[in-house]
């Protein structure tokens, strides 16, 4: 990978390139929270290379894709041609536009995450749903890696997210991640009700790929935990939040 590849991985993140169980799981989810809204105008807000847009789309509803990166723009438009290169920070519709929208670890790569909440509140028509994933400063692992001495290393880094904070974001300042009272913030004062504000762990489909059924035992005890009280230390907040 080049320096600007990897440049560009760290500050924006990467994208699903292949649909897996975790992918799956997430749709279901999307889909489960949205209701009838998915047959009505949906906007994936930061559609990488348009996985969801394409998967949504089948639905029923007018779904748009955006996306900041112009590179991956591109690739979501051979899945569809309802994709718009923009910042979600100055979303290019009126208010009051969407049924749904769809955040899917996009918010801790943009510029101005409260700016972005704002954004998605403004479009979203009276009674439309915004589900929102994003990472949770509870896991164990900064999933993004970090930067040391002018380099990205990536991979799983442990126990960086429950560093001080000062500390955490010095070596990971390419990405933020949300506690609990971080997203209370961000909807603070917005024009919304909380429907749903939980943790959820991963597939863990790498794992899975290596270990096989060690894996898919990994998997079933993590999501199980999202039953528990420990699910602080799931791996994404999932949030689903309604228009007033």
């Amino acid at each position: 990978m080049t320096t600007r590849n990897l440049t560009k991985a760290a500050l924006r993140g990467e994208p699903s390139y292949v649909w897996r169980a975790g992918q799956d799981r997430r749709l279901k989810m999307i889909i489960d929270a949205a209701g009838e809204r998915v047959r009505g105008r949906v906007l994936e807000n930061g559609c990488g290379v348009g996985m969801y847009v394409e998967k949504l789309s089948a639905y029923g509803g007018q779904v748009i894709g955006l996306e900041f990166d112009f590179e991956r723009g591109v690739e979501a438009y051979a899945k569809s041609p309802h994709i718009i290169n923009a910042a979600g920070e100055n979303l290019p519709f009126p208010t009051e536009s969407y049924n749904l929208i769809l955040s899917h670890e996009v918010i801790e790569h943009v510029q101005d995450d409260r700016a972005a909440v704002a954004e998605m509140v403004r479009v979203l028509k009276s009674g439309g749903r915004a589900v929102i994933f994003c990472p949770n400063r509870g896991y164990p692992f900064e999933t993004h890696g970090i930067y040391w001495r002018g380099e990205y290393h990536f991979g799983n880094k442990p126990l960086v997210n429950w560093l001080p904070r000062i500390w955490r974001d010095k070596l990971a300042p390419h990405v933020r991640v949300y506690s609990r009272r971080d997203m209370e913030s961000l909807f603070a004062g917005l024009q919304v009700c909380k429907i749903e504000q939980t943790t959820v762990f991963g597939a863990y489909d790498n794992i899975i790929a290596r270990f096989g059924q060690l894996g898919r035992v990994l998997r079933a005890v993590l999501q199980f935990l999202e039953h528990t009280p420990l699910r602080i230390l799931g791996l994404s907040h999932f949030w689903i939040v309604e228009k007033t």
